[in-house]
């Protein structure tokens, strides 16, 4: 796919490659990771960069990345996950938004109302922005620079949703990556079981499916999978219930799924998440709860498009959650470790309702949710929706409802524009995914949501963030 990053990508993903077979075979050193800096840029002419030195010294950031551990070896122990190069940072201008010449002053002059700094005035062909008052508005303000021009990432701001990573022209931002610790849980010989989100339906061509995945993780090593499409099921049964709930008292509620939706919820409208933010956890934390209450010892690792997803992972306040996060760009370097390939696979596999498998898009969480106040026999012709994808989407509606002049009565918030299969490790453009994932889910069968969850032992875990328990999903007879 084509990214700001693209020429860089494939090198980004070859070093975790390089990192996972030096893992493999256990000789994960100082000095290999030294050789293997010096094999990856040998000289004595640069590739990308002034020099073989600041190169290698990208690269020496990149190993630690991809090691699971922080750029900067002395940074303070706030567990980031989104973090900054900064060799390769290369001090891009401050003013870093700007008019073309597609700008025909027009009438409507809606620039002009939308900046609230008064950082647009009129010029003598177009408008003109001030870099002296613009502010560079961005969701949440997070990524700013200092004094030597070079990024830097509030993470008190900071959401986590990870769009900044292609979005910078230098590749200079990057995430953690836990492959190694992944590998080290297989050698063990731990039962090691992934977790595949909805949106990997697609995300791979039209011939690859949650059974092709399957194949190849089990050939890596991993013990089993289980697609997360489940999770939307359970996650969208009891969510429901807190609809149902909100609806009777007249309170307005948001969506739990999305970990950066959350943390915008946590940091920058703290009152709203504890007033309005649904206590139920989102489907990666769902079929973690389950297999660890089911395969006691478990390692579970999710696998999907999402940044913000090894946040959740690392929040030790929700428990049993995933244990570990990766992106598609990191499951593919781990596979190609082992020389293991995806391949087409005449094998049905299905855990999930179509409704759960729909989770990944914009308004699936919302679709699954009505659908299961609907199996229980309620009413929801009278039901006010609003859904937001991307970060402006969410901040206005989460604005609105802090100012108490939001008219719809839930919020479903997604941080990535089209839902998750947007999100910023996304395999291929939306349009090639779109077109592939309808032809994989067109194969689903029609289970209804409570009628798939009759068969796992829902009572056995707790699908509340706070562990308290929860017991099985209401059925359509026992709806108020």
């Amino acid at each position: 796919m084509i990214t700001n990053d693209a020429s860089i990508v494939a090198f980004k993903h070859k070093v975790i490659e390089e990192i996972c077979r030096l893992a493999w075979d256990n000789a994960l050193t100082e000095e290999n990771k030294e050789a293997l800096i010096r094999r990856l840029i040998p000289g004595p002419k640069p590739n990308y960069r002034c020099c073989i030195y600041r190169e290698r010294e990208i690269v020496r950031y990149r190993v630690r990345l991809s090691c699971g551990q922080d750029v900067d070896p002395n940074r303070v122990a706030t567990n980031p996950q989104v973090q900054v190069i900064e060799p390769a940072c290369a001090e891009c201008p401050i003013a870093a938004y700007s008019v073309t010449d597609n700008c025909r002053l027009c009438m409507g002059k809606a620039c002009l109302r939308a900046c609230r700094f008064g950082a647009i005035e009129r010029g003598e062909h177009r408008m003109h922005i001030d870099p002296v008052k613009c502010k560079e508005c961005g969701p949440v303000g997070a990524v700013t620079y200092d004094e030597n021009g070079l990024c830097v990432i509030d993470d008190s701001k900071c959401i986590q949703c990870g769009q900044c990573i292609h979005s910078c022209p230098y590749a200079a931002i990057d995430s953690k990556c836990y492959l190694v610790d992944v590998i080290r849980h297989i050698q063990a010989g731990d039962e090691v079981i992934a977790m595949c989100a909805p949106a990997t339906e697609g995300q791979f061509g039209a011939g690859i499916g949650m059974a092709s995945v399957r194949k190849a993780l089990k050939a890596v090593g991993f013990a089993d999978m289980v697609e997360v499409g489940l999770g939307g099921d359970m996650t969208a049964a009891y969510e429901a219930e807190e609809w149902s709930e909100a609806l009777r008292e007249g309170r307005k509620m948001t969506t739990s799924c999305c970990p950066a939706f959350i943390n915008m919820l946590k940091k920058h409208f703290p009152k709203l998440y504890e007033e309005n933010m649904s206590s139920t956890v989102s489907p990666m934390c769902a079929v973690s709860r389950y297999l660890k209450a089911t395969r006691p010892g478990c390692i579970t690792v999710f696998i999907g498009p999402c940044i913000a997803k090894k946040a959740e992972a690392a929040d030790k306040s929700v428990e049993n959650n995933a244990d570990y996060v990766l992106t598609y760009g990191e499951f593919g370097s781990l596979i190609a470790s082992r020389d293991v390939k995806l391949e087409p696979v005449d094998e049905a596999y299905q855990e999930a309702s179509g409704w759960g498998k729909r989770f990944a898009t914009s308004g699936g969480v919302a679709g699954a949710v009505l659908e299961v106040m609907k199996e229980r026999g309620e009413d929801i012709s009278g039901v006010k929706l609003l859904q937001c994808a991307g970060g402006e989407a969410c901040k206005k509606a989460l604005t609105l409802l802090k100012a108490g002049r939001l008219p719809e009565d839930f919020i479903e918030g997604m941080a990535c524009v089209g839902g998750c299969v947007g999100g910023p490790s996304k395999h291929q453009t939306e349009m090639e995914i779109k077109r592939a994932r309808e032809g994989l889910l067109s194969q689903a069968d029609g289970r209804r949501v409570l009628d798939n969850l009759a068969n796992y032992p829902m009572e056995s875990f707790s699908m509340h963030r706070s562990g308290e328990p929860t017991g099985r999903p209401k059925p359509a007879a026992q709806a108020e």
